[in-house]
């Protein structure tokens, strides 16, 4: 097993780093071993899960250059030096294997378990996240773009939500990469650092990793600023061996002088690093030399009672710095930290950083939320001294660790917009909800589920009842209380009362609403059409059989238009009454309109024949004066064409015998001042908000019927197609220019 771990030593004391390790040797198996979820048939889970990857890894190297197997062995070392069970160690190569699967879910599932399975493939979802995020093209671009680590800040929360395990595998993937890059001396992405240093460990501090987050955060600083890192790590380096030897002695004589005054105290030394003295350099605008802590000890008792009796005591036997206290005990830190901080000096002036905190305190200090990594496991009883009252409790303390994480890094520039448009809410089952800045129980709901939005008639808001219009906060948890069946009010699209605020849960509600005035459309058309085949005798007829032949998809398409006015009774009359000709070969619009022309079948005359019958064609719309020709169909008598119709130039060449010599006829009587024909107008526009509306008055203006309209925008260019009714086609050419004329268009001709 390969673990690259050859760096230059951790700044600080030595003997205290050996001291960190132990503590975190005896405390963070208890936290981490359970992260895993032990399956009874996973018995040498660890080389079984290395034996099935070693063979689809072997020779893979990652992004970085790292080889694959050898990154998975150094992670899985990682976790086994914090204490992880076997079992997290075994998910490590999991985690790699399945990225080489064509089903791993299906796959691991079968051979691993399903947490296995589950874990990995979350796992790689995450990866896919941060990867995108930091393709070859934006590695720099990246560090300095706010929106693109927000966004994929944003992504990293809700997959660390789904599976709050991925959060530890992703922590100690990113420490072996730097470590790799560390011992390679290869040059790093500054957007690789940058995300370790203000994203990962951030995150580890805030789930109480603390040995990984100092890691982190000395090495990725190392590579944004080595000149500084170099500065600072000589100057800890010079008089390091006198600074030990006073400090052993120091702790010494302070743990036996507490404990002749019958405190019980254990006290140790405590490590400093190198980014976490450059921050305090920084930000108290210090010197080195100005540093107080960079002696500093531990002191852990009993109890909250003997953390202030210490205090008392080291003041009375030191010269305390009152600038330099903190009563962490009093006002904990949002991550429930507490301690007491004070900076005292010796008689020599030498200025001493002590500590004093409970073991109940140091325990979550060392701790803090890891404590809750087996959330699914623990029950009441907890890990490492740390209480919970169930599994949901357990995970919303983690949960609730991550929205804290994210908030904080919201408040840092580089990431600035983190929280300000989004909030994240629980469910009663702890997983996360993301919703618009503002949302309220009723968004909640309907990001939850469409269903659960219908029926929302109430919300508890962290167990206490609120209004439905109450804004939510980011951390909260939220209970919807429903009705078995319900329906959304129409005060939720009232904007003034502020009950919805996500797009989503806007566009359910008026998708509920319209469904329902198209069923009562839908409901009205029926009855006209019922009522309608009453008075005709003809309640036997089908009603999808009436539709087809009216040249409707279904019965409900034909009762909608009927029901919104927009389709006339009489086209139904029209296909009712055996007495008119057959309308299944004709325009069911021009039955409205078309009139009856006595025997020249509305005014076309056919040479030599007198009683065929007659049909205008609709691929070309003649009417007069269009020069015309004839074609026999099979049992449909003459399609009259347009003498330029490529449909009838088709036919005429395979069939020049079925092409018969028409004219138009003379319409006798009223017909001669009342016959019309439908003829189809083709405009192309540059689109803008009106124009339909100018166009059709055009139309109105010129009194020429709009009886059809079709329209499709594509690219900012709008494509239309109006049918109107003429007398004589020769008298269009005066109304397309005035179509043409109308602002935007850019051509009317007749198709």
């Amino acid at each position: 097993m390969r673990s690259v771990t050859s760096l230059p030593p951790t700044t600080g004391d030595s003997a205290s780093i050996a001291q960190l390790h132990s503590k975190v040797a005896q405390v963070v198996p208890d936290l981490i071993a359970a992260t895993a979820h032990t399956i009874p048939d996973q018995v040498n889970a660890l080389v079984r899960a290395r034996s099935f990857a070693e063979p689809l890894l072997a020779g893979e190297v990652l992004g970085t250059g790292e080889n694959v197997l050898a990154h998975a062995d150094a992670v899985a070392a990682i976790l086994q030096g914090i204490g992880g069970s076997e079992t997290m160690q075994a998910a490590v190569y999991l985690v790699y294997a399945s990225m080489h699967l064509n089903r791993p879910l299906e796959v691991l599932t079968k051979a691993f378990g399903p947490h296995f399975a589950s874990l990995a493939v979350e796992t790689i979802k995450l990866m896919h996240v941060q990867q995108q995020s930091r393709n070859a093209e934006r590695l720099v671009a990246q560090a300095h773009n706010p929106a693109l680590q927000t966004e994929t800040v944003r992504k990293m929360l809700l997959g660390f939500s789904r599976d709050v395990r991925v959060v530890l595998l992703r922590l100690a993937s990113r420490l072996q990469t730097l470590r790799w890059y560390a011992a390679s001396k290869l040059p790093i992405s500054p957007a690789l650092a940058s995300e370790a240093l203000h994203v990962f460990a951030p995150l580890a501090n805030r789930l109480g990793i603390w040995q990984l987050k100092w890691e982190i955060e000395d090495l990725a600083f190392r590579f944004l600023e080595p000149d500084t890192y170099r500065e600072i790590a000589l100057l800890l380096d010079e008089k390091r061996a006198e600074r030990e030897i006073y400090m052993e002695q120091l702790r010494q004589r302070l743990e036996a002088q507490l404990r002749g005054a019958s405190i019980s105290a254990t006290v140790q030394g405590r490590p400093k690093h190198i980014y976490s003295i450059i921050k305090k350099m920084r930000g108290k605008q210090l010197s080195f030399d100005q540093l107080f802590d960079l002696r500093a000890l531990r002191v852990v008792v009993p109890t909250v009672k003997d953390c202030y009796s210490t205090l008392s005591w080291v003041h009375q036997h030191f010269t305390p710095i009152e600038s330099e206290f903190d009563d962490y005990i009093a006002r904990p830190k949002p991550n429930g930290y507490q301690s007491l901080h004070t900076v005292v000096r010796d008689t020599q002036g030498r200025a001493i950083e002590i500590q004093i905190r409970s073991q109940a305190m140091h325990s979550h200090a060392e701790n803090g939320v890891a404590a809750h990594w087996a959330y699914k496991e623990a029950g009441t009883k907890g890990y490492a001294g740390v209480s919970v009252t169930g599994q949901y409790d357990a995970k919303i303390a983690v949960l609730r660790q991550l929205l804290a994480w994210g908030k904080d890094l919201s408040e840092n520039p580089a990431h600035k917009g983190l929280f300000d448009d989004r909030i994240y809410v629980l469910t009663p089952d702890a997983a996360v909800v993301e919703l618009p800045e503002g949302a309220t129980p009723v968004d909640f709901a309907y990001a939850v589920h469409t269903d659960l939005g219908h029926r929302c008639r109430g919300a508890r808001v962290d167990g206490a009842m609120v209004p439905l219009n109450a804004a939510l906060q980011s951390g909260q948890t939220v209970e919807i209380v429903t009705v078995k069946e319900g329906r959304p009010s129409r005060d939720w699209l009232n904007p003034e009362l502020g009950y919805l605020h996500s797009n989503r849960a806007k566009a359910k509600v008026r998708a509920w609403f319209n469904a329902q005035a198209s069923q009562e459309t839908v409901a009205r058309g029926r009855e006209a059409v019922e009522k309608l085949l009453q008075r005709e005798g003809k309640t036997a007829l089908k009603l999808d059989d009436l539709a087809l032949q009216l040249g409707f998809k279904s019965a409900d398409a034909l009762f909608e238009v009927v029901g919104k006015d927009e389709y006339s009774l009489r086209n139904i009359e029209a296909v009712l009454r055996p007495s008119e000709p057959d309308p299944l070969h004709q325009d069911p619009q021009s039955l409205v309109r078309k009139p009856r022309a006595g025997g020249n079948k509305g005014g076309v005359l056919v040479v030599g024949v007198g009683s065929l019958m007659t049909q205008l064609a609709k691929c070309c719309r003649p009417a007069p004066p269009d020069v015309i020709s004839g074609f026999v169909t099979r049992g449909k008598g003459v399609s009259v064409h347009r003498q330029d119709c490529s449909n009838f130039r088709e036919m005429a060449a395979r069939n020049q015998e079925r092409v018969i010599e028409v004219a138009w006829g003379e319409a006798k009587g009223h017909t001669a001042q009342t016959a019309l024909y439908p003829v189809d107008v083709a405009v192309q526009a540059s689109d803008r908000q009106g124009l339909l509306r100018d166009i059709s008055e055009v139309f109105a203006r010129e009194k020429t019927n709009v009886i059809g309209v079709q329209t499709q925008s594509i690219k900012g260019v709008a494509w239309m197609t109006f049918t109107v009714e003429v007398s004589d086609a020769g008298r269009l050419n005066k109304v397309l220019g005035q179509v043409a004329s109308v602002p935007g268009v850019r051509s009317a001709r007749r198709r």
